[in-house]
């Protein structure tokens, strides 16, 4: 069922509270292998409740129903020199869903954030106002159009990575910010993984306000036309501001490093780098794999790859070694191996990519702990209390 009004998603929700009928939510479907499948007797789309409602350059805000096409939004944002401040993936590629876009609420439902997360933060940081319908086909809104203190309960960041499971979100609104005239990368080649999140750990800690710290291996280097012929394993650190600060800053960190080969890629290229680091390119080459995001330390983002590696997984490291993506075999046992991997470091998993058997028989995320799960429960209770809105997207039986 796709609907275009608000209203119409209230009542479509009220008739299915009334019937007790669960609902699978969705934009146009693009992450909808993500996090464990629903059981759902009607699927509601806000693809068609879509549109830009509010746009306002000069205070770095805009609003959008939540079906609005990311691509439309960041048309709108390049002409007057603004960017989306999270760099937030597209992932059709990597979870086969190429076709039509990934539209505003999904990516604010999952709250994805790329490389930029590192510096700026995450996509829940930057969205200034929610409107949402509950499972109790109530219209709530949080947040406004200003940037502000909250008291009380966060709908904004509660909302936003919940994944579908506590309202329908119908507008959004963001802060934006005014984008970079130039990008540079640094390319630190022949590093091991932990020797490369050393070097990641400095840059960030450097005074030069790096934006992306990644280290690709190099399988992963192979599948990055612009990279492919250095045939080794590479460390990026990219720079974005204008561009004799780009130059100048880039200078002093290859002068930092020293290390031999390195070399600088300039705006386009690196741009298009970045791109397939965002999107997770190196990954999306075996669809027969499954794919997993893990978030630790970045000290132990080498450890979490060594550990794994026996069972037939590889992967990457972006946020200066905090987010491992990995692919490998699709089976509960490589799954667990993930799992163990991840709860050696205490970091945490995401099973991003796998088929439904798999997503619906492991965890794909942790178990929250015994005081947080009651407070979960409890929000749910109050949002959806008959749980109709993606039931068990998150966890068996929630």
């Amino acid at each position: 069922m796709t609907i275009s009004t608000e209203d119409g998603i209230v009542a479509a929700v009220a008739e299915a509270v009334q019937s007790r009928e669960p609902i699978l939510v969705q934009g146009n479907g693009t992450k909808s292998g993500m996090m464990r499948p629903v059981q759902a007797a009607r699927t509601i789309s806000t693809a068609a409740l879509s549109g830009i409602t509010l746009y306002a350059p000069k205070e770095l805000i805009l609003s959008a129903r939540a079906g609005t096409p990311l691509p439309e939004i960041e048309a709108a944002l390049a002409e007057a020199g603004q960017y989306m401040i999270a760099e937030p993936p597209d992932l059709s590629a990597l979870l086969g869903s190429t076709g039509k876009p990934q539209t505003l609420g999904g990516i604010i439902a999952t709250n994805l954030s790329g490389p930029r997360r590192v510096a700026w933060g995450a996509m829940r940081d930057h969205v200034l106002g929610i409107r949402a319908v509950t499972g109790r086909a109530e219209v709530i809104r949080s947040g406004g159009r200003v940037l502000k203190n909250v008291t009380g309960l966060d709908l904004c960041k509660l909302l936003t990575g919940s994944h579908g499971t506590l309202g329908i979100i119908t507008e959004i609104t963001l802060k934006v910010l005014p984008a970079p005239e130039a990008t540079g990368t640094l390319v630190l080649p022949g590093l091991d993984a932990v020797a490369a999140v050393a070097a990641l750990s400095n840059a960030l800690g450097s005074p030069y306000s790096v934006s992306g710290a990644a280290w690709l291996p190099a399988e992963a280097v192979a599948t990055i036309p612009a990279l492919a012929e250095l045939r080794q394993s590479a460390a990026l650190i990219r720079i974005e501001e204008f561009a004799p600060s780009v130059a100048y800053r880039i200078a002093r960190l290859r002068d930092q490093f020293a290390v031999a080969g390195a070399l600088t890629l300039d705006t386009e290229t690196s741009r298009t780098v970045w791109r397939d680091v965002r999107d997770a390119q190196p990954l999306a080459a075996r669809p027969e794999d499954a794919v997993w995001r893990v978030s630790v330390r970045p000290s132990a983002g080498p450890s979490v790859l060594a550990a794994l590696r026996p069972h037939g997984v590889g992967g990457f490291l972006d946020w200066g070694g905090g987010l491992v993506w990995l692919a490998g075999p699709a089976d509960t046992a490589t799954h667990l191996a993930v799992e163990a991997a991840a709860q050696a470091v205490k970091g945490t998993w995401t099973l991003l990519r796998a088929p439904d058997a798999l997503r619906g028989a492991v965890r794909v995320i942790p178990d929250e702990p015994a005081a947080l799960a009651r407070i979960s429960r409890q929000v749910k209770a109050a949002l959806d209390p008959a749980n109709i809105l993606n039931p068990g997207r998150l966890y068996a039986g929630a």
